[in-house]
């Protein structure tokens, strides 16, 4: 594994200022308005679920919001699982959201469609631990950063500690894979993940994938060589989990609620997802011990994933985008930008605001505070060619269900990188 960012110098940055639902379905610039005044209706893709905690703090900001602004209306659209390709399907056809998370593209795949913040009031704390994923080389970012995402395995504290496990000498795959057995052995479901919600698919390989590569072969997959016998490798292992039987075996119907639930009851010790699962899971179980861990590598050295988390961009296009620009403003107030961050368990993504991270502030203490893990970018984000995710998802998921071979799922995944590159 190599060490992609400094661990010292990202992470000591990020220290300091300790993703179903309703379709996509309004339309941007559906006012009755010019856009400059009257009767305004701001279409904002949220890539939430309907069911996250989230939302519901979004959507209490903005009933604020619309209290002290009543010519506008907020539009909160809920996410669906295509997320992605319903946002690229939005810009190619010009129908344009006046605002969307750009879960982790703001700069790389959408800048040329947003307007630069930068020169936003609030952009003045704008955290620079996130200038290396979200900054240009003038200097603009497009999107407004509510948190910083650091992100691991996320576990049940409790679960492991009854099953004799140490999440902190798991740092390789043998390590792990022992512990699934021992989880299983005790009738607890090792691994939990969702077919249904099937981002969840993808992370598996994403996360790993993140950590589980020289540089020399990062270096090919930007040069246009795809690793083949590096990403059966990570196959392999989620084969390896399928056979025995370490899967969720409700993992083709399994929501993101679901996984919440289990998560909290105790009935299953790791997912792979970013934090915001943990507030899902205490509201089922308020007194779950829940965190997240590193994600072992086949060196043994862990590592954690991050870069941009959850942004919001606004249309440079909008007929809307004085009201949009105002509303943006008003979540980067640092009391509302707390709420945010903290909801979704996550490091503020402007300095002047805080986060109380609850039961994860442990795993913030233990693992990102000290500064001695590398954080690593998300290997799709940095490493592979835009629009491969869906396949990514949908490999991953075949070899979940049993209904693909790593040799076919790495294939295709080849076959994916060739033709979009």
């Amino acid at each position: 594994m190599t060490t992609i960012i400094s661990s010292k110098r990202a992470l000591a940055v990020v220290a300091v200022v300790a993703t179903a639902g309703i379709g996509l379905t309004a339309c941007s610039g559906d006012t009755g308005g010019s856009g400059d005044g009257g009767s305004v209706k701001i279409e904002m893709q949220t890539n939430f679920g309907s069911t996250d905690p989230s939302l519901k703090v979004l959507q209490k900001l903005t009933d604020s919001y619309e209290k002290d602004n009543p010519g506008v209306k907020i539009d909160l659209v809920p996410s669906t699982d295509t997320y992605e390709n319903d946002i690229k399907v939005r810009l190619a056809s010009n129908d344009i959201p006046d605002i969307w998370a750009t879960h982790g593209w703001s700069l790389l795949r959408y800048s040329k469609f947003l307007e630069p913040l930068n020169d936003q009031p609030w952009a003045k704390s704008f955290n620079k631990a996130l200038a290396p994923a979200m900054e240009n080389s003038d200097g603009q970012f497009f999107a407004l950063p509510i948190d910083t995402d650091v992100a691991g395995i996320v576990y049940n504290r409790t679960v492991l500690k009854d099953a004799g496990i140490d999440p902190t000498k798991l740092t390789d795959w043998t390590a792990f894979e022992q512990a699934l057995k021992t989880l299983k052995d005790g009738g607890i479901t090792p691994v939990s993940s969702s077919g249904k919600d099937s981002w969840f698919a993808g992370n598996i390989t994403d996360f790993i994938g993140s950590g589980d590569f020289t540089q020399k072969e990062l270096d090919g997959f930007k040069d246009g060589t795809f690793d083949e016998k590096g990403y059966t490798r990570i196959l392999d292992h989620v084969s390896t989990w399928q056979k025995n039987g370490w899967f969720n075996p409700d993992y083709s119907s399994a929501t993101t609620d679901d996984l919440g639930r289990a998560l909290a009851e105790g009935k299953t010790g790791f997912v792979f997802v970013q934090n915001y699962l943990v507030a899902t899971a205490l509201g089922f179980n308020p007194k779950a011990d829940l965190g997240y861990m590193p994600i072992p590598s086949e060196s043994g050295q862990p590592f954690l994933v991050g870069g941009e988390g959850r942004a919001y961009g606004v249309s440079k296009t909008s007929p809307n985008k004085k009201q949009a620009l105002d509303y943006i403003a008003y979540l980067a107030e640092p009391g509302n930008l707390s709420k945010l961050a903290s909801s979704i368990g996550g490091i503020p993504g402007l300095t002047d605001a805080t986060s109380d991270l609850g039961v994860l502030q442990a795993s913030y203490d233990q693992f990102v505070k000290p500064g001695d893990l590398p954080l690593q970018p998300y290997f799709d984000r940095v490493y592979l060619p835009g629009g491969i995710w869906d396949t990514m998802v949908t490999t991953t998921d075949g070899v979940i269900t049993g209904q693909m071979a790593p040799a076919d799922a790495v294939k295709q995944m080849k076959s994916s990188y060739d033709s979009l590159r």
